[in-house]
């Protein structure tokens, strides 16, 4: 009994580490990978780094929504102006009633 008991041991714990010698050879493209990201990710930085001073104006965006009020319809034109301190002003441009 005990020989059986030592021999499914090791034959357990051979199939349980054969996967690690795959594991370390996939591990050295990794690091290969890792590098050449790397490189990218720093011109990357290097773009955001230089875009860093456009977050302080005020960004304007205008959009069109559906707004239900009561029994009628309306299709509104709305400006949001995002501002540096985070704020949202909103204001409605147009309005026309479609249904």
């Amino acid at each position: 009994m005990k020989k059986f008991l030592a021999l499914s041991i090791l034959l357990g714990s051979a199939i349980m580490f054969a996967p690690s010698v795959e594991a370390k050879a996939a591990t050295a493209e990794k690091i290969s990978s890792a590098i050449e990201l790397n490189a990218s990710s720093a011109a990357q930085w290097q773009r955001q780094r230089n875009r860093r001073w456009n977050n302080r104006r005020v960004r304007v965006v205008t959009r069109t929504r559906i707004v239900r009020r009561g029994y009628r319809t309306y299709r509104e034109v709305v400006q949001y102006r995002y501002l540096p301190n985070g704020r949202v002003q909103v204001r409605v441009i147009s309005r026309t009633r479609i249904r």
